[in-house]
Formats: structure tokens, sequence, C-alpha cells
């Protein structure tokens, strides 16, 4: 839908990003969805990307080329890897560079009342990639704001509407711990938990045994 009304205007597709995570909601007539797409358009062939604030850590460093002009010679970027178009999005293990930012769930200290909140990681890496200091990050949509703390975290500016008043009400209150120094936020990169297996939650139970 949305994307055919962007071609319409003769806006550019640049990438198709996939945000793959690992939790939802379960259904019953259909596989259960663990994934957003993020379309990444641009007005020209004029415009912003700056990869050395997203990239993450290669897996092989010390690769070098092995033909060519350049042969013996490091083939890497010492700031790391594009991070490419399918987002796992938490740093889980530097090891499987893994950028794997969870969704918002119950025990997510970002969670409000919104249904479907993004996390404000999600935003961090789009805002850090295709804005500049003290640019201009719009959302039409904002929901509960997740876009706006994340472009006032890296100093930018942020033009939003949301036509829920309740939303609207809790971003406001967002905003203003974040200026505060008050909001829980998770930190960008923080490991995901994994059960060791003896946790009682993550065993077999015994009425299904």
């Amino acid at each position: 839908y949305f994307y055919e009304i962007f071609k319409h205007f003769d806006l550019k597709l640049r990438n198709r990003i996939i945000w793959r995570f690992n939790h939802g909601l379960h259904c019953k007539k259909r596989f259960s969805v663990r994934y957003e797409v993020i379309l990444w358009f641009t007005k020209t062939d004029e415009y912003i990307f700056n990869l050395d604030p997203v990239r993450i850590p290669a897996k092989y460093p010390g690769k070098r080329h092995f033909k060519g002009p350049k042969r013996g010679q490091l083939s890497g970027n010492p700031l790391g890897k594009n991070p490419s178009d399918i987002w796992d999005v938490v740093k889980q293990d530097w090891e499987d560079e893994v950028w794997d930012i969870p969704n918002v769930k119950a025990n997510h200290p970002e969670k409000t009342e919104h249904p479907c909140q993004f996390p404000v990681e999600l935003v961090q890496r789009c805002v850090l990639a295709l804005t500049q200091p003290k640019g201009v990050v719009l959302d039409p949509y904002c929901g509960v704001g997740s876009t706006v703390i994340g472009a006032l975290q890296h100093n930018r500016r942020a033009i939003a509407a949301e036509q829920d008043s309740t939303y609207v009400a809790i971003t406001r209150e967002r905003i203003q711990k974040f200026t505060q120094g008050t909001l829980p936020l998770r930190p960008l990169g923080k490991p995901i938990h994994q059960p060791t297996g003896k946790e009682r939650v993550a065993q077999l139970p015994l009425d299904w045994k």
C-alpha cells in the first residue's frame, strides 16, 4: 500500500529492511509473525547515509585480500561491517555480529499501554544512519513517541503527529521524563537474557510428559 504511494510520487526505494524479533502473539490459524518491514525511500539521489555510527563488529576483522593489487592488505574496516538489511535487531553476541533489538513486551522497561509499541533501539539505528545532528525527524503516526525519544537522544529535532489523545499524553510524559533523565530505556546493545534450561519455566511441564 505505502510502496505504491511512494512510487507514485517518484520516491526512490533504497532498502527494504527486515526487523526480526523472537516474541509476539501466537497465532492459531496461520504462522506467527516475527518480523516487520522498514521501507527506506529517498526523494533524490542526493541523500544521507552515515554507515560508521551503525557498523557492527566484523566476524573476521583480520581478514585480508587474497588476490589483486591489495593482496595481503586488511579487507575490512576498523569500525566494523555494514549491518545489512536484515536486523535481528540486540547485540546479543559480538562474535555472532547480532544486533538483536527485542520488541516491546510486558517486561520491557519501555512498555506503555500501546499494544504494538516500537522499541527506541530500532529508531536509533535509523536516526544515526539516515539523518544528521540537528536534523529533523518526522513521525506522522507517532504512537507513544518512540521515534521522538530516539531523535532527541542523538541531538535531532522531532516533529510528531498522533490522533489518539491517550497516546499523545503518554508521549508528552515520556518526553518530559527523558529531559529529566528519568525515562526507563533499554540500553542500546544490552544482551538478551538466554535461559539456561534449568529455569522451571524453561522445562517441559510434567502435564505434557
